[in-house]
């Protein structure tokens, strides 16, 4: 039976997107690893969106909270809000208590990344405050770490991430995750499938 890895996240303007979709063609990589993306439920109305300039928002299906309770592994990605994760997602997360009262996520490896607008936006503390989810429900909070290699010591460009997980800068919005930004988030689809099929074989 194949691995199945989920990628679930929101994304306002498509920053997070692109990263996600990397992040499932790494994940994907793996042999016997089936990656799937989901996106979370929008919680602002379409005005609001509109007045936003928020474009369209893509295919991918939209997530229930008991879907979760089918994938071995996650990866979670969002935008930042004022250095911790966006609201959208966190209405999400409030919305797995039934979940974690039966701690039916326990034990399950999970990888976050995320976009801020700004180099001082939160990419450390957006995955750092991130984590208080993932420990009440008993996940395996898993960091890419340096695992990246030379591309985690990049000075000479502008570059999202951190040993937490895959990061952009959005900048203004007009900036769009770099190619070393979408090499990073192949490889942490990648390592955090990998170490999910591990896990999942060790039961």
């Amino acid at each position: 039976m194949a691995t199945k890895v989920y990628i679930v996240y929101y994304s306002m303007y498509g920053h997070v997107e692109k990263l996600a979709e990397e992040i499932r063609k790494g994940a994907a990589s793996v042999e016997g690893v089936e990656a799937k993306l989901w996106q979370v439920p929008e919680t602002l109305p379409e005005e609001v969106l509109s007045k936003m300039s928020a474009p369209p928002k893509s295919e991918s299906p939209i997530i229930t909270p008991n879907e979760l309770t089918e994938a071995d592994g996650f990866l979670f990605g969002f935008p930042t809000r004022f250095g911790m994760m966006a609201a959208q997602f966190k209405a999400f997360l409030d919305a797995t208590g039934g979940l974690w009262r039966t701690q039916s996520l326990a034990g399950k490896p999970a990888g976050i990344f995320y976009s801020t607008g700004s180099q001082g936006g939160g990419q450390e503390t957006t995955a750092l405050t991130a984590i208080t989810q993932l420990v009440h429900h008993g996940m395996v909070f898993v960091p890419i770490g340096y695992t990246f290699g030379a591309g985690m010591f990049e000075m000479e460009n502008v570059k999202g991430g951190s040993p937490y997980g895959a990061g952009t800068f959005a900048g203004d919005g007009s900036r769009q995750p770099t190619e070393l930004e979408l090499q990073q988030a192949f490889h942490q689809g990648k390592y955090i499938a990998t170490i999910t099929k591990k896990l999942k074989g060790s039961t």
